[in-house]
């Protein structure tokens, strides 16, 4: 994982997940992208009959001098958080051993921008939203799952002191874990303990934990498989709960293994893990 794009806006969400991006970088010596999405104005809009209209020019030179200020707030922000967690600004053409980070602007939507740019890189990490954060972190984090074919590391609120230590895979037998697993395995190569979590009655059809267990033991990684009981709690609950009581810094689950349309009107675990968990979740799609 030597390369980590790392959507940033001015806030605490994004310093958060700088700080989870940190861990990763200083562990593997990787390149972190801060990048900012900026929206372009144009001379022409549509009303809403589909019609051009003209935009008024100094409107649109006074929300471009907006973005622009936001933007250089948030490069300064972003440059500051790099200094203090210890990694090195480089342009993205030089070369270095160790954690180093660079700044980047495009033009357009975040979760756009994300879906695409981030096919380039082997993480993407973003902060954990906030239930009902629609336009900003939970867009995101969908298109960065659903369209950048790249897993993503959904950090929680609060610098982590460690990760991937003791890593828990909530394990389903679904197609969407098993690459989230394969995704992962530079995290779990580098695991101290790992443990294949299946849950009673949330499982597809597909070989068992203790399988899997048994395939990441010859590819050296430590691991073990668990089963346990719902007791009354949903699947999402009941996977963080466990991978708490196991002591886990990691969490490694798939994303969307029912359609996402049903975990939206139903919910799911994926929704409940995404909005509620207080460790790192890597998740792929």
């Amino acid at each position: 994982m030597r390369t980590i794009l790392l959507p940033f806006r001015d806030e605490d969400a994004a310093e958060s997940a700088f700080a989870t991006a940190a861990v990763v970088a200083r562990k593997f010596g990787s390149y972190v992208e801060g990048m900012m999405a900026i929206t372009a104005f144009h001379m022409y809009g549509r009303d809403f009959g589909g019609r051009n209209i003209a935009v008024n020019p100094e409107l649109i030179a006074e929300m471009t001098r907006e973005w622009r200020r936001v933007a250089d707030q948030a490069r300064a922000r972003f440059i500051g958080i790099v200094e203090r967690h210890g990694l090195r600004m480089l342009t993205r053409t030089q070369s270095a051993d160790g954690a180093t980070a660079d700044w980047r602007e495009m033009e357009g939507r975040e979760n756009q921008v994300v879906g695409e740019y981030g096919r380039l890189f082997d993480l993407i990490v973003i902060g954990r939203y906030a239930e009902g954060d629609l336009v900003g972190g939970e867009a995101t984090i969908e298109a960065a799952l659903f369209e950048s074919g790249r897993p993503v590391l959904v950090a929680p609120h609060g610098a982590p002191a460690e990760l991937g230590r003791t890593v828990v895979i909530a394990w389903n037998h679904s197609t969407e874990t098993a690459r989230t697993v394969a995704l992962g395995m530079p995290l779990l190569a580098a695991a101290e303990r790992v443990v294949v979590l299946s849950v009673e009655g949330w499982e597809f059809p597909g070989p068992p934990g203790d399988a899997l267990a048994e395939h990441l033991l010859r590819a050296g990684v430590p691991a073990t498989a668990e089963t346990v009981k719902p007791q009354g709690r949903s699947h999402g609950e009941t996977i963080l709960a466990e991978a708490q009581a196991r002591g886990a810094d990691l969490l490694i689950k798939g994303a969307y293994t029912h359609a996402r349309m049903r975990q939206l009107v139903f919910g799911g675990a994926t929704r409940h893990v995404l909005t509620t968990a207080k460790l790192p979740v890597l998740m792929a799609h």
